[in-house]
């Protein structure tokens, strides 16, 4: 993402009109997720602050052979992603399921001209993707089936922690729009970034940007999962997208204490709500009757009753199922405490 006619080598810049400040938006979008995600994977590092992610998901992932397959192609551990696997959010919290109807609606020209600029910087492109060249429609559907059983095993399970975290993000950004306006925002969003005299300046940016080629606006995107630079997504008429490192990624993962379930106890029962602080990290059935010495009928039972009322959901992993918590439970128990 960049225009550098104006700028320095490796700096891009973006002007600005009174049009484009008024549509400058954000999206929490479970794709970005899934692509971020997947380079973290691929790239065989232990990142200190998804650690314990990795270590969950990585044998799940690798059990599943999607570290062979559509997603493993079309997502480097570097380098350029195509474009069409980050279609434009049209709202601020587009589903999954939206999301993949977007990527599976993508008119085959675009998915061509991604792929020959993907082969351009990869060297070349291997037999799956010359196939998703040629008949994009058939392509695109088996795509979209694999991240729907990558986002089962990797991120549902844990989907409504992220989102907290990446809600929790727009709404500081948003609070700085309100106090001192979409500059000061841009110009304090990430290191690589700077405003002045209405045009955004990124540093180091790798794609020509311009206002004539890169569409109206700029759609801002947090990750939980990006790494310490920035990514861009420029596929005009869409507006341009910048995906940045949310804040509070951090504390994704710490674990929280079960002290001070009392009062949730009361209303729930013991059982259950040692079942839910359990779930501090998702598990089988199997798994939570060993922690907790109760039955696999008995969990299996309770956790029926808690996913009844919304509190627990549950995600298939191979031939095992995952329990989860959601974020009506997540706040429940920190009600309780």
């Amino acid at each position: 993402m960049g225009e550098s006619s104006r700028g320095a080598h490796g700096v891009a810049e973006l002007a600005f009109s009174a049009r484009d400040v008024a549509r400058v938006r954000f999206a929490v979008s479970p794709l970005w997720q899934v692509g971020s995600s997947v380079r973290m994977l691929a790239s065989g590092a232990v990142d200190p602050v998804h650690r314990r992610w990795l270590e969950q998901v990585r044998p799940r992932v690798a059990a599943a052979g999607l570290g062979e397959g559509w997603l493993a192609d079309l997502v480097p551990p570097t380098g350029y992603v195509p474009d069409f696997l980050n279609p434009a959010p049209t709202g601020p919290a587009p589903t999954l399921a939206q999301e993949l109807a977007a990527v599976v609606a993508s008119p085959a020209c675009r998915v061509r001209r991604d792929l020959d600029h993907f082969g351009h910087h990869r060297g070349g492109i291997g037999a799956r993707l010359r196939s998703l060249h040629a008949d994009p429609r058939t392509g695109l559907a088996r795509v979209a089936q694999e991240i729907e059983t990558y986002w089962e095993l990797a991120l549902a399970p844990y989907w409504a922690r992220i989102r907290t975290v990446l809600e929790a993000d727009v709404l500081h950004r948003a609070r700085q729009v309100s106090q001192y306006g979409v500059g000061h925002l841009l110009d304090e969003l990430h290191p690589q970034v700077s405003w002045s005299d209405d045009v955004l300046r990124l540093v180091r940016s790798r794609r020509f940007l311009s206002r004539e080629t890169a569409g109206a606006g700029l759609l801002l995107v947090p990750s939980a999962f990006k790494g310490p630079g920035l990514s861009t997504r420029i596929a005009p008429p869409d507006p341009p997208q910048l995906a940045y490192r949310a804040r509070g990624t951090g504390t994704l993962w710490e674990r929280r204490t079960a002290t001070g379930t009392a009062a949730t106890a009361a209303v729930l029962g013991r059982t259950r709500t040692l079942l839910l602080t359990e779930l501090e990290t998702p598990a089988t059935t199997t798994r939570l009757a060993q922690r907790t010495g109760i039955s696999k009928a008995g969990v299996s039972q309770n956790l029926t009753a808690l996913r009844d009322a919304g509190l627990v959901t549950a995600h298939r992993a191979g031939r095992s199922v995952l329990y989860a918590r959601t974020s009506v439970a997540e706040s429940l128990l920190a009600a309780g405490r």
